[in-house]
Parts: structure tokens; C-alpha cells; sequence
């Protein structure tokens, strides 16, 4: 028997930093899919939760620290999703809103491929 493969939701509305993150992940064995912002995010999230989240802050519609406190007052299933912000925004600021929303790693962009890694295995409880 063949073990579960972490699903990983990738939330950005760039379409090059999906990419990058995509091929990152699918080449370490994840299983990805994506969304352009926080209002899809949510929609997949609640139809089919993924075991983990990736997103971004600044977004069209819905951004990323509005969806993460949103998701957090959900069900158990989907508020205690591990969520991993990503953001080109470095204030300390920035950070505390994230985490007062439900992050549990706050990561400034760019990421390098063994960071992204790194933190994925961890919240998806694999070894890094």
C-alpha cells in the first residue's frame, strides 16, 4: 500500500510564483493545486480541504491574511489546516497580522527551493 501524498494549496495571484512553486513541489512528490486568490482559496478549501496552504498577502478580492482569518472561524477540518504565508512585504507589522490571523510560518519572498522545501516537509510532517 502506497502512502497519501500531501496535497498542498498554493494560493498567489502571480502566475509565475504558482509555477515556481508547482514544479517545486510536484518534483518533491506533492500533489498541488492552486488558486488566484483568497475567494477561490476559500471555495476549494471548503469543498475539498488540502493538508496544507500556501499564501500570499496581497491579493485581488480576498487577500491572504483576510482568507486565513476567515478559514480559521471554519470547522475544525478546515481551521486547523497548517498555513504557510508567503509575502514579499518584511515589516514586523506585516508578520504580526499574519500570525494573529493563523499563520503558522511567515516566509518574505523570494523563496529558494530548499526553504520552500524545508518548510513544507515540516508542516506536512515529513522529514525536511
Amino acid at each position: 500500500m502506497t502512502e497519501r501524498k500531501c496535497r498542498v494549496l498554493v494560493i498567489d495571484d502571480a502566475n509565475l510564483v504558482r509555477l515556481y512553486y508547482r514544479q517545486i513541489l510536484e518534483a518533491a512528490g506533492y500533489d498541488v493545486d492552486e488558486a488566484f486568490n483568497g475567494l477561490e482559496a476559500l471555495e476549494k478549501v471548503l469543498a475539498n480541504p488540502p493538508d496544507l496552504i500556501i499564501v500570499d498577502v496581497n491579493m485581488p478580492q480576498m487577500d491572504g491574511v483576510t482568507f486565513l482569518a476567515t478559514l480559521r472561524r471554519q470547522p475544525q477540518a478546515c481551521s486547523a489546516i497548517p498555513a504557510l504565508v508567503t509575502s514579499t512585504e518584511s515589516a514586523a507589522s506585516d508578520m504580526e497580522a499574519a500570525r494573529a490571523a493563523g499563520a503558522n510560518y511567515y516566509l518574505v519572498k523570494p523563496l529558494s527551493r530548499a526553504v520552500l522545501q524545508h518548510h513544507v516537509a515540516m508542516l506536512c510532517g515529513a522529514p525536511a
